[in-house]
């Protein structure tokens, strides 16, 4: 079973690869992960890590969020930009639209009892917003730049995929093991298991990489102006621990390293999953001068290298963290 995506000429030319995080979406697909006891093996270090955080207050986002099954509109909007200013537009859904979508929700599934309030006292919906503040705050804001520096890794082996192939080769490469192109359709595997088709009918498709939509994808298709289609990251690296913003490396640390291997340590401790180039922009050396560094600490242990088609990308071992720990 899976959900057929119907494609016309005009869809395809319309299907784009989105250039930013969708916030508050991001946050439920987190949720959705972090309810699981048993998370993809990439993510369990974030999950421990955070269960650690967690303030009672995120209790409502968790609870409204179930791991698999519906999650109201109003509680995800799909719009890029800052999340304290899609939280306040959370805040201020109107009563009829809660009405509605919770009437909508309590046919599919069961939802906590509380939940039948938001539609009548605001002060539940501002219980909920608080929740959804505090587990932002826990689960995605101290990731922020690591989770950009993935998602930009992505977008260009998209756009590497679109270069090369059109956009027949970005969507047969999206995500092999559940999502399926024969043109014109795209099929995907659902979480939920649902069996439909979806006609997109001249709107086309907005692809989104998403860093905790590790399993499986995700459709809003009542999305504007295009339907959404969330799909993994590519990086299969785990999220790195939060880590402190550096002003360049210890003495200790370039003294043991030397100064630029020292810095490129930093640059992968920093930003998971990122590429050589990176690396060569933030030590300001060549490409190949990178390679060679990023070379000698993969042999040491530190760090590891996924190759992604022609991309190749750097994340920290534990062994790399517990060095960067001690100096």
């Amino acid at each position: 079973m899976a959900l057929r995506i119907h494609f016309t000429l005009e869809d395809l030319g319309r299907t784009r690869v989105a250039p930013a995080i969708r916030p508050l979406q991001e946050l439920s697909i987190a949720l959705r992960v972090w309810r699981n006891t048993t998370p993809p093996p990439r993510l369990a270090a974030w999950r421990r890590e955070t269960a650690a955080r967690l303030p009672a207050a995120a209790r409502p986002a968790f609870e409204l969020t179930p791991s698999h099954g519906w999650v109201p509109d109003f509680l995800a909007p799909t719009a890029a930009g800052e999340p304290e200013e899609l939280l306040e537009q959370v805040r201020a859904t109107p009563r009829r639209r809660l009405r509605g979508e919770l009437a909508d929700l309590a046919a599919r599934q069961p939802g906590p009892r509380w939940a039948r309030l938001l539609g009548e006292d605001p002060a539940v919906l501002h219980r909920l917003v608080d929740g959804l503040t505090a587990a932002h705050g826990v689960l995605l804001a101290p990731y922020r730049s690591q989770m950009e520096s993935r998602l930009k890794a992505d977008s260009t082996l998209r756009a590497g995929h679109f270069l090369h192939g059109g956009v027949d080769r970005v969507l047969a490469r999206l995500h092999p093991r559940r999502i399926r192109w024969e043109s014109p359709v795209l099929s995907v595997t659902m979480a939920s298991g649902i069996d439909a088709d979806l006609h997109l009918a001249g709107q086309g498709l907005l692809l989104v990489p998403s860093v905790f939509g590790t399993n499986a994808p995700v459709i809003v298709p009542d999305a504007r102006p295009q339907p959404m289609l969330f799909y993994p990251a590519s990086s299969d690296a785990p999220l790195p621990d939060l880590v402190r913003p550096r002003t360049g490396p210890p003495a200790t640390l370039a003294q043991l390293l030397g100064r630029t291997r020292a810095a490129i340590l930093l640059t992968v401790a920093d930003r998971a999953g990122c590429t050589t180039t990176e690396l060569s922009t933030t030590a300001g050396v060549s490409v190949s001068t990178a390679s060679e560094h990023a070379t000698v600490l993969r042999q040491a242990g530190l760090i590891t290298t996924t190759r992604h088609h022609r991309a190749v990308l750097h994340t920290m071992t534990p062994a790399g963290r517990a060095l960067l720990n001690t100096t």
